[in-house]
């Protein structure tokens, strides 16, 4: 079995069927992840941007980028760093209406057992156990 990352613009074009013909060659790299020849590696970095491409070009809701990546990411041939916390990152996402990048802080916080973090971003408050500290306060 072949192992490989993924890049942003595989999976948007894969999820969007957007450009078709581009798209159309994304589905025979995830057909192969299917038939199991394939493992796809997707860093963090990668699953936040596809958030970001997703929420802010293609005008999807965060309840649905999260239903779509927990998915993806669930599937047999589909690899990440921390997959229990990307899959926890992208529910407090949708859940709590926070950026996608502050729900894996939060996430991170939480493994730590670190309570306090500085921010400018009020959504932090929407967040049980987490204290939003501004700087110079």
């Amino acid at each position: 079995m072949k192992l490989a990352f993924i890049d942003t613009n595989v999976i948007v074009r894969f999820l969007t069927g957007d450009p078709s013909q581009i798209a159309d060659q994304a589905r025979l790299l995830f057909d192969s992840v299917d038939r199991g020849e394939q493992t796809l590696v997707i860093p963090v970095i990668v699953i936040a941007e596809t958030v970001w491409v997703l929420q802010s070009f293609f005008g999807y809701q965060p309840s649905d980028i999260a239903r779509i990546l927990q998915e993806l990411l669930s599937h047999e041939g589909m690899e990440t760093e921390d997959m229990v916390s990307m899959l926890t990152a992208l529910s407090l996402y949708a859940e709590k209406n926070i950026d996608f990048v502050d729900a894996i802080l939060a996430v991170q916080m939480t493994q730590q057992a670190i309570r306090e973090i500085y921010s400018f971003d009020h959504h932090f408050e929407r967040l049980s156990g987490i204290t939003r500290l501004i700087p110079g306060e």
